[in-house]
């Protein structure tokens, strides 16, 4: 079909190539031979009159045109998808949908994993691709490549549609071993001992308790950083290293480690999980049910002051 002379399929020919960075892959994932997938990319640099991609490497590099016209394109693509494509009623039990979710290996740890257990009984071929977060997640919603973000409400944007989750609590940990931390945790000692850290991204963003350290304008030293809070146990072990993480992360390692917990000398805020999805896939009946089940089982979630805190663990 063409549109004002441009073959509206080579769209979705350019999508591809966007999505995946080499001609090959972009062939495999709209089932064209290579031949076919050059033929394309001939056929829109004449209609754009634009190179759209270089070669480095294996890799296909947009040029600046390709890059104003991607997310256009992938708006059309998935509101075409969603609204008209995939319209029919939504039926978990015979769907094979994939749900791609950012979130970090504590939201996976503490809480997905009721997710994807129930969703198993509910519908056995649903699947799920959990992501590490990058460094722009709103593009990605932007785009409709995830179908949510989930993450402390206070780092959301307001530009797609949201809903809480359950409020978490920060604590401080380190080995049973260590003598120099106590129950009673001096700001001085906090901040003076040497701490693991858990950044997330390539560019290595502060999690909640680094963040509100940097608005007070204080400084820890940190030994060590790691890209997650479920690699801060094992750093800690038979060290005097301490470190700060979700109280209900902290409880679950505790049962199998030797990990001592203790409250924050800082008066560190709880904060509020949250989960957001793309403004495009507000309707859209698997989302809509997927999103039902979350919240159902949040609701669930016991607050994390109903746990004991203050005790040592071994």
């Amino acid at each position: 079909m063409r549109f004002k002379g441009l073959d509206l399929n080579l769209l979705v020919a350019l999508d591809a190539l966007m999505t995946e960075r080499n001609l090959t892959a972009a062939a495999r994932s709209i089932n064209l031979s290579q031949p076919a997938m050059s033929a394309a990319v001939a056929r829109l640099r004449a209609y754009f009159r634009d190179e759209l991609f270089t070669m480095r490497g294996r890799e296909l590099v947009p040029t600046p045109r390709a890059e104003r016209l991607a997310a256009p394109i992938r708006e059309t693509l998935v509101h075409i998808q969603l609204s008209i494509i995939s319209h029919d009623t939504f039926n978990p039990a015979k769907s094979d949908r994939r749900f791609r979710i950012l979130l970090s290996d504590f939201m996976t740890v503490i809480f997905f994993r009721k997710i994807v257990d129930r969703v198993a009984q509910e519908a056995p071929a649903v699947r799920f691709e959990f992501l590490p977060f990058v460094d722009e997640p709103e593009e990605l919603l932007r785009r409709g490549e995830v179908d949510f973000l989930v993450m402390p409400e206070l780092f959301m944007s307001s530009a797609h549609p949201k809903a809480t989750l359950f409020e978490e609590t920060l604590v401080c940990v380190g080995c049973r071993t260590n003598k120099q931390l106590s129950r009673q945790l001096s700001f001085d000692k906090y901040i003076s001992m040497g701490h693991v850290a858990a950044k997330f991204g390539q560019a290595l963003r502060p999690n909640i308790e680094e963040w509100f350290l940097l608005e007070h304008g204080l400084k820890r030293r940190i030994e060590v950083v790691v890209q997650g809070f479920t690699m801060i146990p094992p750093m800690l072990s038979e060290t005097e290293r301490i470190a700060t993480m979700p109280s209900r992360l902290a409880q679950h390692f505790a049962k199998t480690m030797p990990l001592l917990i203790v409250e924050t000398p800082l008066p560190l805020p709880a904060f509020t999980e949250a989960i957001q999805w793309p403004a495009l896939h507000n309707t859209d009946p698997a989302s809509i049910w997927m999103r039902r089940i979350i919240l159902q089982e949040a609701s669930r979630m016991a607050s994390p002051r109903e746990t004991p805190r203050n005790r040592r663990r071994c």
